[in-house]
């Protein structure tokens, strides 16, 4: 049988009045060294339709966008851009193919407006003054087309996250993207600004936009796409329509196994009191108050869900407690019954861990890893006094953190299994394993930890979730900030909300729902009846 050429099929799908492909990727391979990331891929995305790809961490998916947006060349296959063959060689042949992409970690400016942000590299001349009048009127007509509201003039770093999001996908709009691959999008917004997302990515549909969606929130893809891929260890594995498949079967695609979409667990069964706060406020440099008086409890054996949309004050209460916190502390705070000092000399994350204080900080990039330095260096950042990484006299056994890490990335599947890759050479998803591995399996008596799965894929959420509840179940205190409500829902034995640097009130999962403490997240009093 004779394979049919491109300009056949082109002819054949105009004669049937069926669109050509947005994307089509066909056979499509890439290898970094003994490693496959991507492994005979074919794919294809169907005009104006939201299509999802999802996969485990390592799975493959940022690879494969790279390449779609030019930051790699594949070693094999095709790229087809509405039934033509494109050679994308870097990003500016991909921006003139008609395709945006906005990344997890945004890439602005800081100190840049959002006109000059939206601007830069795609200037009509020398002069800025023509540029910048030509791109304040189109935004004016993007932001209104789009819901995409944002002050031109604003400095970036003075924007919510959810905002700067907003103006990277004006820069692909700008240039004239009628393809948009958005990666991760929400794994840094509230899920108000989610919800503010998934109508502009509708109206961008509607509009006749194609858009590529790489998330690990099944509930996400559910939502929002057409269509769905499934990437499994560099391979494609699966396509299906978004209405005739389920969370479970992706779960299962992703993973290769039935995965519990709830991880079980036993009733609390609490202990003597580890972690006791008194009316602790924060003030940060300019003179804000980030806390204003909290005060809570956590015993030995259960895990309290500190709840809330982020930026009121959970942040500030987890830096605090782990040693980082900055600007004016007052209050107290007890650890199995000893005092702990809060703030100036011996507040540090050194004397916490001697304390028997774990934490996995919110933002993994500053606070969890140096990313310039190898996993196993990471692995010993904060446990370098230990005995277990001791040689004799004053020098560490290397050989010994190494063959720790080594045993940690087994335990923990962090892909791929080499301590000696530096930390930023792993996806975002196993750089959270890095961290949690580290801090997990030091046994502490109580573990900070916030959004601990933040940027990981459903199979790595069931066995963090799980080790979370082992720890809790051998004994340890276990403080819980995270911004989605099911994990709060489904780990915590309590639940305390926070709205403006405060305690808003406390609730039993058992008694309460997403309502109530969304009310409270909001600010709205405690309802009668409610635990003080």
């Amino acid at each position: 049988m004779t394979e049919t050429t491109d300009a056949g099929r082109q002819a054949t799908a105009a004669l049937s009045g069926a669109a050509a492909p947005a994307i089509e990727l066909r056979g499509i391979s890439k290898a970094f060294g003994p490693v496959q990331a991507n492994k005979d891929i074919s794919i294809r995305v169907m005009p104006g339709t939201i299509h999802g790809i999802i996969g485990e961490n390592g799975a493959g998916k940022s690879t494969l966008m790279s390449i779609l947006y030019g930051f790699y060349r594949a070693d094999a296959g095709e790229i087809l851009i509405n039934g033509r063959p494109t050679i994308i060689h870097d990003s500016q042949a991909a921006i003139r193919a008609g395709i945006g992409m906005v990344f997890q970690h945004f890439k602005l400016v800081q100190n840049f407006t959002v006109l000059e942000n939206v601007i830069l590299g795609a200037e009509d001349g020398a002069l800025l003054r023509p540029s910048l009048a030509k791109a304040r009127k189109t935004l004016a007509h993007l932001a209104e087309e789009y819901e995409l509201d944002v002050d031109p003039d604003a400095v970036i770093e003075e924007l919510s996250v959810g905002h700067q999001q907003r103006v990277e996908i004006l820069k692909a709009l700008y240039r004239h993207a009628d393809i948009l691959i958005l990666d991760e999008p929400t794994g840094v917004l509230t899920p108000d600004e989610a919800d503010h997302l998934f109508r502009i990515l509708r109206g961008l549909k509607e509009q006749g936009k194609t858009i590529i969606l790489i998330t690990h929130k099944l509930r996400e893809i559910m939502e929002i796409t057409d269509s769905v891929s499934v990437m499994r260890r560099g391979e494609m594995v699966a396509t299906v329509k978004t209405a005739e498949t389920s969370p479970e079967e992706l779960a299962e695609l992703m993973v290769g196994r039935k995965v519990l979409m709830h991880v079980p667990k036993a009733p609390a069964n609490p202990g003597d009191t580890v972690l006791k706060l008194e009316n602790l406020r924060v003030t940060d440099a300019e003179g804000v108050d980030r806390l204003k008086g909290v005060s809570l409890t956590i015993r030995a054996g259960e895990i309290l869900g500190i709840a809330g949309v982020a930026g009121n004050g959970q942040s500030e209460l987890l830096e605090v407690l782990g040693g980082f916190g900055a600007g004016k502390v007052t209050g107290r705070m007890e650890v199995q019954g000893q005092e702990v000092v809060l703030a100036g000399h011996g507040a540090t994350g050194q004397t916490r861990r001697a304390r028997g204080i774990a934490h996995v900080p919110e933002d993994r990039h500053h606070l969890g890893l140096i990313l310039d330095f190898s996993a196993w260096e990471n692995v010993a950042f904060g446990y370098h006094g230990a005995k277990d990484y001791q040689a004799s006299g004053l020098f560490m056994d290397n050989a010994a953190i190494i063959r720790d890490t080594e045993g940690k990335m087994e335990r923990f599947d962090v892909r791929p299994p080499n301590p000696h890759l530096p930390a930023q050479s792993f996806s975002g998803g196993n750089q959270q394993k890095i961290v949690l591995a580290r801090e997990i399996e030091r046994n502490p008596v109580l573990l900070l930890v916030g959004q601990p799965t933040r940027g990981v894929d459903i199979g790595a959420i069931e066995f963090i979730h799980r080790r979370i509840v082992e720890l809790r179940d051998a004994g340890a205190a276990v403080l819980l900030v995270s911004v989605e409500l099911d994990e709060i829902m489904s780990l915590s034995d309590r639940i305390a909300v926070m709205f403006d640097g405060q305690i808003m009130g406390e609730r039993l999962p058992a008694e309460t729902n997403e309502r109530e403490l969304g009310l409270l997240m909001a600010g709205v009093a405690q309802t009668k009846g409610a635990a003080e």
